[in-house]
């Protein structure tokens, strides 16, 4: 039995092998001297290089305008949606960049957005893939060299990404009438591993930051076209905090509210927009939450899929004289700077523009003593000095229903809701 076991794995090796998958690290992870082999047949163009010279404003697939989305244009000229297809033969077209994203706090699906510095100022590009958990594959902080023949520039919403044509019929999103038609989708899965080539190995200190303040990340919101060589753009906010509040439709930055088990509200699992918590359930439609971070004198929005892992954490909250109080945690978050010009949005306000967050630990936020925790501790899983009892000051929802103090343990909690 032995011996047959031995035998199919040597088979299977040797399988594997004649398929082409004996991928060896040196030839897996390219040098700058791979680089210049590779690329020999053409050209690699600056990420906006790429954008000025393929991607046009009506866009160019199948040359018929009519086959466009009905929204894709404003009448005057400016579309949101397009999509201009890369030549499939001739000279290489190659890009050049170094992942920003990952997936592992899922709120970034099947997308990656590199990052190119040139002259010293950053240029950003959204990737549409359709692979799952890519970061396995693609990590932030990885460079990546791609050969974009056969691919598109396309806009979605505005953003530009390098995709492929996709004709959307779904006729169960809101607005289905209005969104049939051609625009950006994912490259497939086999064309990635093909056509995107690893350069050196991850180092996500090579990423660049701005630090800028958050007015401006908004100051050229009424730009369209403008915006366009802004998005992706990676960020560094100092001195903000959430103020509890998110962005309501028709009625502006409004309060959230704090689960309450009596009469259900702030309850994110139904669709309660309103919940306290980084994106409450929209019954799987897939529109992003947003949650405003401020300054004291500018806000902006920090955008979350309800399918992220942390998508029903609480707001950084505490209890001061037994009340929800926000803005006690306060510091610095990073993300990627982008915005959503859906719903014929040609007339854009700051609402538009928010800061999307791989996961939580692009938040580094510090208690500054006006509430339960002591001065300087950071939100996240903290140990109470008093008595070195562990809790989570980003706790889950659900665990704090009966909660009377965001720092009561499981054991206080139990006793708080009569269920001894």
């Amino acid at each position: 039995m032995k011996a047959i076991k031995y035998i199919s794995i040597a088979v299977l090796a040797a399988g594997l092998t004649a398929c082409g998958y004996d991928v060896q690290p040196d030839k897996l992870y390219l040098s700058e001297e791979g680089v210049k082999d590779i690329t020999a047949d053409g050209k690699i163009y600056h990420l906006n290089e790429l954008l000025d010279s393929f991607m046009t404003e009506e866009g160019n697939y199948l040359s018929d305008t009519s086959l466009y989305r009905t929204r894709a244009t404003n009448g005057n000229g400016i579309y949101l949606f397009s999509i201009d297809t890369l030549p499939s033969s001739g000279p290489g077209i190659y890009i050049r960049g170094r992942i920003s994203t990952d997936d592992y706090g899922g709120n970034f699906y099947k997308a990656l957005v590199i990052q190119e510095i040139v002259e010293g100022k950053q240029q950003n590009l959204r990737l549409s893939i359709d692979m799952g958990s890519a970061s396995g594959m693609f990590p932030r902080g990885q460079e990546i060299l791609i050969r974009c023949n056969g691919l598109a520039i396309g806009r979605y919403s505005n953003q530009p990404q390098l995709c492929v044509p996709s004709y959307n019929n779904n006729t169960n999103a809101q607005k289905a009438n209005e969104k049939v038609g051609w625009a950006p989708g994912r490259i497939p899965s086999p064309f990635c591993r093909k056509n995107f080539t690893l350069i050196g190995t991850p180092d996500e200190s090579k990423l660049q930051y701005d630090t800028i303040p958050i007015s401006e990340c908004i100051a050229n919101y009424s730009d369209i076209v403008g915006a366009r060589k802004i998005d992706g753009r990676l960020v560094v906010l100092k001195d903000v905090w959430f103020n509890g509040k998110y962005n309501k439709q028709n009625e502006g930055a409004t309060m959230c509210v704090h689960y309450n088990p009596e009469s259900g509200t702030g309850n994110p699992t139904v669709a309660d927009s309103n919940a306290d918590v980084f994106a409450p359930t929209t019954n799987n439609v897939g529109f992003p939450q947003s949650r405003y971070i401020t300054d004291g004198n500018n806000a902006i929005l920090v955008s979350s899929s309800e399918y992220a892992k942390y998508a029903y954490f609480y707001l950084p909250y505490e209890y001061v004289d037994n009340k929800v109080v926000y803005g006690t945690f306060k510091g610095t978050v990073r993300g990627i700077l982008g915005y959503y010009m859906d719903n014929a949005g040609y007339d854009p306000d700051v609402t538009k523009w928010s800061i999307t967050i791989c996961d939580l630990s692009d938040l580094d936020l510090y208690a500054d003593g006006t509430g339960e925790v002591p001065e300087g501790t950071k939100w996240g899983v903290y140990t109470r000095p008093e008595d070195g009892v562990t809790v989570d000051l980003r706790r889950e929802w659900q665990q704090g229903v009966f909660a009377g103090s965001i720092l009561m343990t499981d054991e206080e909690m139990i006793a708080a809701s009569d269920l001894e």
